[in-house]
């Protein structure tokens, strides 16, 4: 199984788990110490696998429903209209929900309400406002997961960045190319629009375990677990898969641009800290020698005019059968005392 499928399988167990819980939630405040006014009654235990089933049913499809707008909307309207779209389908969704519930009862439980009368029973507009919330709610937390990067928003919440604390890591600074002549050529807004076409498109490093770490300027940090890094050179694979994919929007990026974007890109790999940074806008942010090394790299790919380069320490962990290494020299790179071995990587054809 990929990564880009189990990624999208652990959105939907999180929307699952999230749906799941609240309906539990809402069994036990409606179910213990208080008196049901609806016609149809339930039994406690009952109401629990009840709200298991339903978590898990509204939960894949609600996960289901947020892939496709990630993949599908994002970026292209503001969070606004995706809030209020996704506002607009889970009351779809709540029909739908109603309409089968009330065949449900009408057909093995004896109930004998139409189905408006059904749907407007005394509570049933609580239940419905809840659901709302929750689903709004569950959106939000997924945006936030997204800002902050995969799976941080469970670490910061346990608080593993408050210390800091070691990791093994490996780094990728991507840097356009050319990017002062697009910025001339293009001007200011349509040089941003092309940016964010790229960093949009960046998005299929996903597929290679990468954490986007940061956008600056005209830059992104990438970053991995050293361990998930080098698996099936997870940390090489993602700079061609997002050079393949730029080539394959060529006609869409010459057709808006009038260019083909380019990008540069220099890795390396060693012991960084990692911890949370700023008291009014929070950050999780990485400190070290080695993310510092990885950008001295990157720059130095004008000077030997490569697409891509890679420190020694990195190249000695990956398969080297998959592509072609060539031993470029020690050199030394600015804001360093001692010469850094690296070498140039291109596809093996």
């Amino acid at each position: 199984m990929n990564f880009i499928t189990k990624r999208k399988l652990k959105i939907v167990r999180d929307y699952i788990i999230g749906w799941t819980l609240a309906f539990i939630f809402l069994s036990i405040v409606r179910g213990v110490g208080t008196i049901e006014v609806s016609s149809v009654q339930f039994e406690f235990w009952h109401s629990i696998t009840i709200s298991i089933v339903f978590g898990l049913t509204i939960g894949s499809l609600s996960g289901v429903a947020q892939l496709i707008i990630e993949e599908k909307l994002y970026r292209r309207i503001s969070i606004l209209k995706l809030t209020l779209l996704r506002l607009i389908s889970i009351i779809i969704l709540l029909a739908l929900i109603i309409v089968f519930a009330h065949f449900i009862v009408t057909t093995f439980l004896g109930e004998t309400k139409g189905l408006v009368a059904f749907a407007g029973e005394s509570g049933s507009f609580a239940i419905y406002f809840y659901i709302i919330v929750v689903d709004l709610f569950l959106g939000f937390l997924r945006q936030i997961n997204l800002m902050l990067g995969e799976q941080n928003l469970k670490k910061y919440f346990l608080g593993k960045f408050y210390t800091p604390r070691e990791e093994e890591r490996i780094f990728m600074f991507l840097d356009l190319q050319s990017s002062t002549t697009h910025a001339e050529n293009l001007g200011h807004i349509k040089y941003s629009k092309m940016l964010q076409d790229c960093f949009i498109d960046l998005g299929v490093v996903v597929e290679n375990e990468a954490e986007i770490y940061q956008y600056v300027g005209d830059e992104v940090i990438l970053t991995w677990k050293l361990k998930d890094g080098i698996r099936a050179n997870n940390c090489i694979n993602a700079f061609y898969n997002f050079k393949h994919q730029l080539y394959k929007k060529e006609a869409y990026y010459l057709k808006n641009y009038g260019v083909l974007p380019f990008f540069k890109a220099g890795l390396n790999s060693g012991i960084v800290t990692v911890t949370e940074v700023g008291k009014h806008k929070k950050e999780i942010a990485y400190h070290g020698d080695t993310i510092n090394t990885a950008a001295r790299i990157q720059e130095k790919c004008n000077t030997y005019k490569q697409e891509m380069l890679i420190s020694q320490s990195l190249k000695n962990t990956l398969n080297t059968n998959l592509y072609t290494f060539n031993k470029l020299g020690s050199v030394l790179l600015k804001g360093k005392d001692k010469e850094v071995l690296i070498y140039s990587i291109a596809e093996n054809k």
